[in-house]
């Protein structure tokens, strides 16, 4: 179940349906759907994509998405810090970055820049679907200790999946040391 933080203004939503409307309200789209299977801790891609097909395959055909991989993070992944650093740091994407969360979770950091709304973000676990879109400034964060995130990360084209640091350092405000 996801949660809406608002960091700034010690803000706390847990309310599915308050959450997709303050989402929905700044164009990301959130949704929350089953995620039942049972995948072992190192499930390899392609187990993960084929438990999932029945609810992916028409999503993507839906919304003209052509390529999804997946996306698993544990307390195995080599060279975790590494990688948790270059996730943490604010960037964009060229199209929409859609996450499906089947197992585990992650925080995704939203800095939209627009004047009225403040950093927040969005702790998605099991069976949330989040579309970041275009453009947007955004970092994750599987957490310092422990990580455990395995997601259906879908896109139209993999040059899509290119990020664009914006190397402004507001997520090192908001990110735990």
């Amino acid at each position: 179940m996801a949660v809406l933080n608002i960091p700034d203004q010690n803000i706390s939503i847990s309310n599915p349906n308050e959450i997709r409307s303050f989402l929905e309200a700044r164009g990301v789209w959130f949704d929350q759907w089953e995620a039942k299977e049972v995948l072992a801790e190192e499930a390899d891609q392609d187990t993960v994509l084929k438990a999932y097909a029945h609810v992916l395959e028409p999503y993507m055909q839906e919304n003209g998405y052509h390529t999804a991989d997946v996306i698993n993070i544990n307390s195995h992944t080599p060279n975790y810090e590494a990688v948790r650093n270059k996730f943490l740091s604010e960037h964009q994407h060229t199209e929409d970055e859609v996450r499906f969360f089947v197992d585990g979770q992650g925080y995704f950091w939203f800095n939209l820049e627009n004047g009225t709304d403040p950093i927040f973000n969005v702790l998605c676990q099991a069976g949330d679907l989040i579309s970041v879109p275009a453009n947007t400034k955004h970092w994750f964060d599987a957490g310092k200790e422990n990580p455990s995130v395995k997601a259906i990360r879908i896109f139209i084209d993999q040059s899509g999946w290119v990020p664009h640091y914006t190397e402004s350092g507001v997520d090192k405000k908001y990110n735990p040391a």
